[in-house]
């Protein structure tokens, strides 16, 4: 159970031990030599903290606003497939406990419960997760179900051409538990369990329904069949990040998918000024990969960020205690942000700046850099 937890960090050595070694794996593991995954986390190390003293932090408020709507962090859950992996009650769960906490969840196209079910699980601001597949029309009825569900903002996979060679799935040759489905796609595929070709039961999935030849052209194909606000999830870098804009995108992720597509590529935290520089205010641009502390989630909006994912927390702690194991992750982030904003000299979100923090190389170089040299006193 969730009680004696005292860090996030604790959720997942104990879902491995409640969970079968597939699933975990599947949730754990990162692409290849699994090199991104670990910086995806030990990145946040390399940035340090510039707290302010003597300043009245008699109240201090987390909250703050993703795409107009008011939420009570900027904490939210990132996209995980298949929750029933982790938990019978799945995504239901998971939305409960985000409902509980007031934030945003993003659900996953290769969620095990349906987003129907999700939608009525809860009162909420959730966001669906879309891939654009090689036929279009399976793109379009997702979406057209996304908003009839009530679903507020599509948030379009683009670093998923086809999927990164995770070899955890290929050792367990994970499959589908039989119980376990994939209900917003069961009217356009079905999972062979058979006829893999080497590859992961997901992987020879991805291979048939996956579309490589997506590109901007697609983004705004997508922006013209619906009126919800698209953000961009899977950009690394300015130059796509200024293309993301042009095309019409109301938001950016900077994600690496969780180090499980392409190995080698930056730590998501690393890469997230680069991307703000880029798009100059525009829209929004949010982080996932690695948060596990409030310190995190304050590096991160110290950056650029209007907001952080969590994806494997979420699991995890759904492993471990169901909603009330969610429910104790986001709260002990929270708490940690809100400590750590007090600690900083900081009463409210929209005060966290630049100021606040140095990169590795800054505190390397002695860097004497004019946004650290005006005070906002």
């Amino acid at each position: 159970m969730s009680k004696d937890v005292v860090k996030v960090d604790e959720f997942e050595a104990l879902a491995k031990k409640k969970m079968p070694k597939m699933a975990f794996d599947y949730y754990a593991s990162g692409a290849e030599d699994e090199y991104t995954l670990q910086q995806n986390r030990d990145a946040f190390s390399r940035i340090r903290l510039r707290p302010r003293i003597l300043v009245d932090v008699s109240s201090v408020n987390t909250s703050t606003t993703v795409l107009g709507f008011r939420i009570a962090m900027p904490i939210m859950v990132a996209p995980a497939a298949l929750h029933k992996l982790a938990h019978p009650e799945g995504e239901v769960a998971t939305a409960r406990a985000v409902s509980a906490a007031d934030t945003i969840m993003i659900l996953s196209t290769t969620s095990s419960c349906s987003m129907e079910e999700v939608a009525a699980a809860a009162p909420g601001v959730r966001f669906f997760q879309l891939y654009v597949y090689k036929d279009r029309q399976i793109s379009q009825h997702l979406v057209r179900r996304a908003e009839d569900a009530g679903f507020s903002a599509l948030v379009l996979t683009v670093d998923t051409p086809r999927l990164g060679r995770r070899e955890a799935d290929l050792k367990n040759n994970f499959t589908l538990p039989p119980h376990i489905a994939n209900p917003n796609m069961e009217a356009f595929v079905k999972h062979d369990k058979k006829e893999r070709n080497g590859s992961s039961m997901l992987a020879s999935w991805a291979d048939k329904l996956f579309d490589r030849s997506l590109s901007w052209k697609d983004v705004k194909w997508l922006k013209s069949i619906t009126k919800l606000p698209i953000i961009l999830k899977g950009i690394l870098n300015g130059e796509d990040a200024i293309l993301a804009v042009q095309a019409g995108a109301a938001g950016i992720m900077v994600s690496n998918h969780g180090a499980r597509q392409l190995d080698y590529v930056p730590p998501t935290i690393s890469i997230l000024e680069e991307v703000v520089k880029a798009v100059g205010g525009q829209v929004p641009v949010f982080v996932d990969g690695g948060i596990r502390r409030g310190t995190d989630v304050f590096k991160a909006l110290a950056l650029g960020a209007s907001g952080v994912f969590v994806g494997r927390p979420s699991v995890f702690g759904l492993a471990v205690d169901g909603e009330a194991g969610v429910k104790k992750m986001l709260e002990m982030l929270r708490d940690e942000l809100e400590r750590t904003m007090t600690l900083m000299g900081v009463c409210s979100v929209d005060q966290i700046s630049r100021h606040h923090v140095e990169t590795e190389h800054e505190y390397n170089n002695g860097c004497n850099c004019s946004h650290h040299m005006h005070s906002k006193l």
